[in-house]
């Protein structure tokens, strides 16, 4: 199984400076890590819009696949993540492996072809939407991206969610937490302002490159937007 990590890093208004420069340079000790496969360094936005004005300047991520467990553990130790934990006055740890990924990230499969497991994973689960706008159609989508975030807000079952950008604009997603694969669907298939986002998605064209990938939840640890997580036992 392909190890895969979110770490989510909250930073006082102090030290929002800070965070713009470890964006630079954090991508240099990343390719020195022993055993890295992928990683993005990413801006949040409020989970309520989803647009560039909701864009918080105090919380930041960063996603990593790795060949193997023990790559994916010495990440703890490593120089880009005490350099975050240095700044930050909040720290939330996902990891998690691939059930399912459809679609390219920077013209790159990250999480492989992950094939079906012998038995229907249970537990918690975690979804990463990914894509690049086509820039003359970003007004049309930021407009449907508010229906659906207002509707991932008072969704059953989920824990955690956040949108995630390389980029203010143009290279754009989201992150999020579900208790269930059962509360995952449920939303995805069945709210009605999602599903009416999903089928226009096809008629309109906003997407020059997407991504949709769900993952088994291992662990999540830590504190983010000011609500502490537990599931599991990870670091």
């Amino acid at each position: 199984m392909t190890p895969v990590r979110v770490e989510l890093w909250g930073v006082p208004s102090r030290r929002v400076p800070n965070a713009f420069a470890r964006m630079g340079t954090s991508r240099l000790g990343l390719r020195q890590a022993p055993g890295l496969r992928f990683a993005k360094l990413f801006g949040t936005a409020s989970p309520q819009t989803f647009t560039p004005r909701s864009t918080d300047p105090r919380h930041w991520g960063l996603l990593t696949v790795w060949d193997d467990d023990a790559s994916a553990d010495a990440f703890d130790d490593s120089r880009t993540n005490r350099s975050w934990s240095l700044i930050a006055d909040e720290v939330a740890r996902v990891r998690m492996t691939p059930l399912a990924s459809t679609g390219r990230w920077s013209r790159r499969e990250p999480f492989g072809d992950p094939q079906p497991a012998p038995a229907p994973h249970d537990g918690p689960v975690a979804a990463i939407t990914r894509a690049r706008i086509r820039p003359h159609l970003m007004r049309t989508f930021w407009a449907a991206s508010r229906e659906v975030a207002a509707a991932v807000r008072v969704a059953d079952g989920l824990v955690l969610a956040t949108g995630i950008g390389e980029a203010p604009v143009g290279l754009q997603g989201t992150f999020s937490v579900w208790e269930s694969g059962a509360a995952m669907s449920a939303f995805a298939h069945r709210d009605p302002r999602h599903v009416a986002a999903i089928r226009r998605t096809p008629e309109v064209g906003w997407y020059a490159e997407e991504l949709f990938a769900r993952f088994a939840v291992q662990s999540v640890t830590g504190r983010f937007v000011g609500r502490e997580h537990r599931i599991g036992g990870g670091a």
